[in-house]
């Protein structure tokens, strides 16, 4: 039953992902088009749209006003959970899809008000350009308040400019900005998670792989987990189910061909919170170890971002990111990658010995 569920989960995808070709990309996400002008009526309905996805757990990643791909997918997976059929893509990139029965105006208002705060500026830092630079600093943290604000509120600086025309990064106390009305990313309660099965490694990356444990043949059968997590490397969606029936969806990034993302069965070891990272440019490129390497401080400005949820695979786990426009174009160096919003909300979700597929 479980098998044919998951199977459920790519069909659904396979439908929300199909569409004109020149409207894909290998990797299953498609930046905006570059049209005309939008309107401001168009922008706010699409952010409606993407604002709605994002409350209800099934994350059409950053927010930019587009009915991007993963807006598309996560509104597939949102009417999965609650047992509807999948409309059909719409024929045009960027158009308005089928809305029938979902209950948008919910939201509330779509955009509201923040007030940049003296708070603020202590996540923001110099942050240099090489690694040997950063592996110097005790925290890798915002560049300017502009990135922050845009990061708690789930979207970009370009679409934080585009909400508030002659405002850039260097926001100061005092200035207010026109974000989404999503529930806040707070850098500063990152540290306040409570995970079901929480690590301190000494580098993210670096932890052993688990031994395999033999079965003793005299125990009770294990009752099966009812929490699992699928992460499917064609549509770059990671899906969580209880049970048979998926709760929550997240974008992601996943391997290359050069350090692929290992397909198979595997398994939560414990999450780690504001993780340091352990920078070995021939590991990254090449798959292979060497003592040539730098210990990268946390922060949101980390490679791996804010959590890291070990696998049981060294090297291996579902991570944030310092970088959320990446997620579904580049590829990562084995791991899945999520944006810092979404993999704090996937962490409370997961414990050690939840089942992760990975296809």
């Amino acid at each position: 039953m479980c098998a044919a569920f998951r199977l459920l989960f790519v069909i659904v995808l396979v439908i929300a992902s199909a569409g004109p070709t020149s409207a894909r990309k290998e990797k299953g996400h498609t930046p905006p088009p570059r049209g005309p002008k939008r309107s401001a009526a168009e922008i706010e309905a699409a952010t409606q749209l993407q604002v709605f996805l994002d409350r209800a757990n099934f994350s059409p990643g950053k927010l930019d006003g587009h009915y991007s791909d993963f807006t598309l997918k996560a509104l597939a997976l949102y009417r999965q959970s609650r047992g509807e059929p999948v409309a059909p893509r719409p024929s045009t990139p960027d158009t308005a899809p089928d809305l029938n029965g979902i209950d948008v105006g919910s939201v509330g208002p779509v955009f509201i008000q923040y007030t940049v705060t003296e708070a603020d500026l202590q996540n923001v830092g110099a942050l240099p350009s090489t690694v040997s630079e950063k592996a110097k600093l005790k925290a890798l943290l915002y560049r300017n308040v502009g990135e922050e604000v845009a990061e708690r509120f789930h979207c970009d600086e370009k679409f934080l400019g585009e909400l508030n025309p002659g405002k850039n990064g260097a926001l100061k106390p005092g200035d207010q900005v026109k974000v989404p009305n999503v529930e806040p990313f707070e850098l500063d309660a990152v540290k306040d998670l409570k995970p079901g099965s929480e690590i301190a490694p000494e580098a993210a990356n670096d932890i052993p792989d688990e031994p395999e444990q033999k079965p003793n043949p005299n125990s009770e059968p294990a009752a099966a987990p009812k929490t699992s997590v699928k992460v499917d490397v064609k549509t770059n969606m990671l899906g969580v189910f209880e049970g048979d029936k998926i709760i929550a969806a997240y974008p992601v990034t996943v391997g290359s061909r050069q350090t692929t993302t290992p397909i198979g069965e595997w398994k939560v070891r414990g999450v780690a919170k504001l993780p340091t990272f352990r920078y070995d440019e021939q590991m990254l490129k090449h798959g292979q170890r060497s003592k040539n390497f730098r210990i990268l401080s946390p922060g949101p400005n980390n490679p791996v971002g804010v959590v890291w949820i070990a696998l049981n695979k060294r090297g291996i786990g579902i991570h944030g990111t310092d970088d959320p426009n990446t997620i579904g174009q580049a590829v990562s160096h084995g791991c899945i990658r999520l944006a810092n919003w979404d993999v704090v909300r996937l962490a409370g979700k997961v414990k050690a010995g939840v089942p992760v597929s990975v296809h």
